[in-house]
């Protein structure tokens, strides 16, 4: 081969291999200019989420005691768990069995309004969930409510909580509903008797155990029916009943009243207090009721401490107000 072809063929094949090379290179920098065109689209839906999570209320964790109510209430048969979400994002729940879905999804559906409604009575001093529980037999319902003895089947719930000190806020706080609470209830007293627990549970940490019972009980009836519109009569029959005959109450109930054993009239007694209650919101405003619930619920009150807290109060001393809550009863009646 002669000098000039050898030439010819080294730049032949030059040329071939720069033509790969430049399409190499085309490809190369194709990809690569992809790559930066994809990439800041792929960071950015994985960015972007970020502050909408930021701006949004992250939900707060529900209450600690679950797993244990989860562990005791599964030695009584398979547990059914729905969880209600506030607008604040804290988490509230229901437990309960599968023949009890009825009653766990009724009763999810209350919490928000309960929760609202209560807080706008007593305030956001509270931790503003619930942990609701509904037992499946007596059993369950004693073990729910650390109950030491049988309990009365006339308990169709009840609110508890651990041991705490005063002042601090309390923990292991739950409402427990019987088996049979629905069924006996229906739908309207099964509302009524989730608010009327709640707001036991609102008021715990600022509750001593001893307090006056026609207080604490009469404030969670007050708060369980505030803004019904059903009549005295609807509200209170037994009350009503007796005070249409005369017998109008010449005391607030005694605490022992409102336990439900036999001979005791209970129901009765928890429809004064109710009434108590109700009157002294109507006349002096519901921010004085609650102000007089905190000071009633410091302990136990001898008739010198009640009359004195009254008239801290209210500006009138206990027999005034027995003979103003008859006058507002008997108006009741007659109205």
């Amino acid at each position: 081969m002669t000098a000039w072809g050898r030439a010819r063929g080294w730049f032949g094949a030059r040329r071939r291999f720069e033509f790969v090379a430049t399409v190499a290179m085309v490809v190369a920098l194709t990809a690569a200019v992809g790559a930066l065109i994809l990439l800041p689209k792929a960071a950015l839906s994985r960015i972007r989420p970020a502050p909408a999570v930021a701006e949004a209320a992250a939900p707060i964790d529900p209450d600690p005691q679950l797993a244990e109510l989860r562990r005791v209430m599964e030695s009584y048969g398979p547990v059914v768990t729905q969880q209600v979400s506030g607008d604040d994002g804290r988490l509230s729940a229901v437990l309960g069995h599968p023949r009890q879905r009825g009653d766990i999804d009724t009763l999810a559906r209350e919490i928000g309004p309960a929760v609202s409604e209560i807080t706008e009575l007593w305030g956001p001093d509270w931790a503003q969930t619930a942990v609701v529980a509904i037992a499946s037999g007596p059993a369950e319902f004693a073990a729910l409510t650390h109950a030491t003895g049988l309990v009365s089947p006339a308990v169709a719930a009840a609110s508890v909580a651990d041991p705490f000190l005063p002042g601090a806020r309390p923990t292991g706080q739950r409402v427990v509903f019987g088996p049979d609470a629905a069924r006996r209830l229906g739908p309207q007293g099964l509302r009524d008797t989730l608010r009327h627990e709640l707001t036991h549970v609102a008021a715990r940490a600022r509750t001593v155990d001893g307090s006056p019972q026609w207080m604490l009980e009469g404030f969670a009836e007050y708060s369980a029916r505030r803004g019904e519109r059903a009549s005295f009569t609807q509200q209170a029959p037994l009350l009503a009943a007796r005070a249409k005959s005369g017998e109008l109450p010449t005391e607030l109930p005694a605490d022992a009243t409102f336990a439900p054993a036999a001979g005791n009239d209970a129901a009765l007694a928890y429809e004064q207090a109710w009434s108590a209650n109700a009157f002294a919101a109507g006349e002096f405003g519901e921010p004085k009721l609650v102000e007089l619930y905190r000071r009633m619920a410091t302990g136990p009150k001898d008739a010198d401490a009640l009359d004195g807290t009254l008239r801290a109060c209210l500006g009138l001393g206990y027999r005034d107000f027995v003979d103003r809550w008859r006058d507002w009863l008997e108006s009741r009646i007659t109205s």
